[in-house]
């Protein structure tokens, strides 16, 4: 599970964007690293659950943060807050990163 963790995008991606933010965004860089943070949380909770639809549960909120880490980082291209070559890679993995999740939530919900 820790390497799970490790390798989850947003929390880096995160740190990297929000030092291109300008003055007076910070509730950007704020509401993206707690989305990107609650992604790592969730998993670690699922993983720990004995009961299927609790862990099925943790997957489909950290499933949520994930889409809103993907909605913020739109938000930030439209308001032409970072270039779209900063984000690329985040969103892409994101996407796999949400792809994962889906899966692993509906394994939980049989």
């Amino acid at each position: 599970m820790i390497l799970i963790c490790r390798s989850i995008p947003p929390l880096g991606q995160a740190a990297g964007v929000s030092d291109s933010f300008p003055k007076g965004k910070g509730f950007l860089v704020d509401q993206f690293q707690r989305a990107a943070t609650s992604i790592v949380l969730n998993i670690a909770e699922g993983a720990g659950e004995f009961s299927r639809k609790d862990k099925g549960r943790f997957y489909r909120i950290a499933r949520r943060s994930a889409t809103e880490c993907a909605a913020i980082l739109d938000v930030c291209t439209k308001l032409k807050l970072v270039e779209p070559d900063q984000i690329q890679t985040g969103r892409e993995l994101l996407l796999r990163i949400v792809a994962m999740l889906t899966q692993m939530a509906k394994k939980c919900s049989c």
